[in-house]
């Protein structure tokens, strides 16, 4: 089975998304094209490198990842693919795979070369269709692409660790569908700097800009909240809590909380993409 897993910026109002899968079918009929998001903030390359590096591993090894997010090839940005821990993907170089190579050091990264070998009016995202059924189909990254040791990497959200080791600064990269303000500190770095100290997460209150109360703990999952009083778990609804996502990520959530009549960490604590949340070791 050879999968091809898509992600844009597209949304689904307009027939990019239906075209570009109808692409894939074009030309190779055996593929399985599964959808991980096509709700990507236009052009926001943090968030695209945030679902992608969250939805790959959940899928067998040998998948290719199509990246349909600031796609343009220019003269800023190549098109780009690379084989990494044992998964493929394609897009622009435009820091959404160097996020990811942080991590894991890639096995193969190629530049695309192809581009004077198809049609005059071929898009960049017909040149990346070609690319993924090549590659799903068995081809070599050798074939497509001329091999580069580097790509553009992302530096402008970085969490930054202090100089004294008392604190972690983070920013928000990600609000998810129940409000949830996802961040990129992860819990490998917090566990590097925490070494068991206590900490807390200072935040602010939306409607006036006072400080709230800190947030003290980092659970290991949504209700482990009530696992500390005599109350029911209905009684903890509303509340404020921080958790480390399945992805691994430092998360805000408030407990419960429907985003459509009541709020949500976002928008009860004012809390958007590029914002900062500090973790301070006490």
């Amino acid at each position: 089975m050879s999968i091809i897993t898509l992600t844009t910026d597209y949304g689904l109002k307009d027939h990019f998304v239906g075209a570009l899968k109808g692409k894939i079918v074009s030309e190779y009929a055996d593929a399985t094209i599964i959808d991980i998001s096509h709700d990507i903030d236009p052009f926001n390359t943090a968030e695209a490198s945030y679902i992608i590096g969250a939805a790959y591993k959940s899928f067998p090894k040998g998948t290719v990842h199509l990246i349909g997010v600031d796609a343009e090839r220019n003269d800023e940005n190549q098109h780009i693919a690379i084989q990494w821990n044992d998964h493929y993907f394609i897009g622009a170089d435009n820091g959404i795979l160097g996020m990811l190579t942080q991590k894991i050091v890639p096995q193969k990264m190629v530049a695309i070369n192809i581009h004077d070998r198809l049609p005059v009016d071929t898009t960049d995202l017909d040149v990346f269709v070609t690319v993924a059924c090549h590659i799903a189909k068995g081809g070599l990254l050798n074939v497509i692409g001329k091999e580069i040791t580097a790509i553009k990497q992302m530096t402008e959200l970085q969490p930054v660790v202090s100089a004294d080791k008392n604190a972690i600064k983070g920013y928000v990269v990600y609000i998810d569908h129940f409000g949830n303000v996802v961040t990129n500190i992860s819990r490998q770095l917090f566990l590097d700097v925490a070494k068991g100290r206590p900490y807390e997460i200072p935040l602010m209150q939306h409607k006036n800009q006072r400080r709230s109360s800190p947030i003290k703990n980092i659970w290991a999952k949504y209700s482990d909240i009530a696992s500390t009083g005599n109350y029911g778990i209905k009684n903890y609804e509303g509340d404020k809590l921080a958790i480390f996502n399945e992805a691994g990520f430092l998360e805000i959530a408030i407990f419960r909380s429907n985003p459509m009549n009541v709020g949500s960490a976002s928008s009860l604590l004012g809390l958007g993409y590029r914002d900062v949340i500090t973790i301070q070791f006490l």
